[in-house]
């Protein structure tokens, strides 16, 4: 199975593709404002979005998007298309997105919902911890600041 499967670094090519996947798998997408140009911008800033490949078609069916605060990697976007699900390929996506994190010797952490038990799951069993009670908001339109 890995044979049949690529892990390299997104193209600006990607982004069509890319962006199905994320509103495939409600990651979001342009629609939360992840557009090309964010991508870029966070790249140009030392993020990285890794692309897990199909080799057989040349097309993407996963991602995983690495951002940081020169403190933490915050992993995102991290996601496969349905029809590749339970195949084990979250496996090789997080191993690459976790090396990737050691080599820049910063913290990981990440967002889940909580009753995403597959995803939940995954990420227990690489060695992520619950951090407690924290709740997450954020401000998306920046015209009501």
């Amino acid at each position: 199975m890995e044979n049949s499967f690529l892990i390299r670094d997104y193209k600006p090519s990607d982004y069509n593709e890319v962006n199905n996947i994320w509103e495939i798998t409600g990651m979001g997408g342009k629609s939360r404002g992840d557009d090309a140009g964010i991508i870029l911008r966070t790249l140009k800033n030392g993020a990285k979005l890794i692309i897990l490949e199909d080799s057989k078609t040349n097309k993407p069916i996963g991602t995983s998007w690495l951002t940081h605060d020169f403190r933490r990697i915050y992993l995102h976007h991290f996601g496969i298309l349905p029809e590749y699900q339970g195949k084990g390929l979250s496996k090789l996506l997080l191993d690459e997105s976790l090396s990737y994190a050691k080599e820049k010797g910063m913290q990981i952490k990440l967002e889940v919902h909580k009753n995403n038990e597959i995803a939940l799951n995954i990420y227990k069993k690489a060695g992520f911890q619950f951090l407690g009670d924290y709740l997450v908001y954020i401000i998306r339109n920046l015209s009501i600041i």
